[in-house]
Formats: structure tokens, sequence, C-alpha cells
């Protein structure tokens, strides 16, 4: 499969310590580059994921799908403890809602 570096998640922060920014790809969590820009270090994530991706594919690994073309289905598994789902049942039961929409309400 064809991955577009361009399509992945990316994220520039300033850290002090460093005095330098800093660029984090989300599909790749332990990736981290900085630079004197953010541009700087944009370019050289996106540089590295691109030879992660390389170093995947020759491995015979899976690369990363980007969060941005996931399909997702719309339902989460959550759960709680007994008593924080009775006083949701509750709750809902007063607002004369399901819980699922109590929770989505509130999300």
């Amino acid at each position: 499969m064809l991955f577009e570096v361009n399509k992945y998640t990316y994220r520039i922060e300033w850290s002090e310590e460093d005095q330098a920014h800093l660029a984090r790809c989300l599909e790749f969590p332990s990736l981290v580059t900085h630079g004197k820009t953010p541009e700087k270090a944009l370019k050289e994530i996106e540089l590295v994921v691109s030879e992660s991706i390389k170093w995947i594919e020759e491995e015979k690994g899976t690369v990363p799908e980007p969060l941005g073309v996931r399909r997702y289905k719309g339902n989460i598994s959550l759960r709680v403890p007994p008593d924080l789902h009775r006083s949701l049942a509750i709750l809902s039961a007063e607002q004369g809602v399901s819980i699922n929409q109590l929770v989505l309400s509130r999300l």
C-alpha cells in the first residue's frame, strides 16, 4: 500500500528546555524531531516518517494507517464502576433518554 507522508497527523510544539520546536507524528508516537522553526521541525519529522515507512515495508511490517483516512464505526465501549453505571441509568431515566444519549450529550 502506498502511504503519503502528508496524510499523517503532525503536532509541533515549543520546548523551552531544548530551545527548539519539537515535531511529532501521532501515528508514530516514538518519533520526535526538532528544528529552529516550526517549518524546519515539520520538514524533519516528515523525512523521519518517510524513512520509517520504508524501513517497516522492507521488514514486511505493518505501516500505521493515517488517522485521517481510517474508517470509524462510531462505537466506543466504555467500562465504568457499577455505582457510576447505576447513577447514569437513574439520571438517564429521569431525563427520559438512553444512557448512550446521556453520555453523548456530555461529550
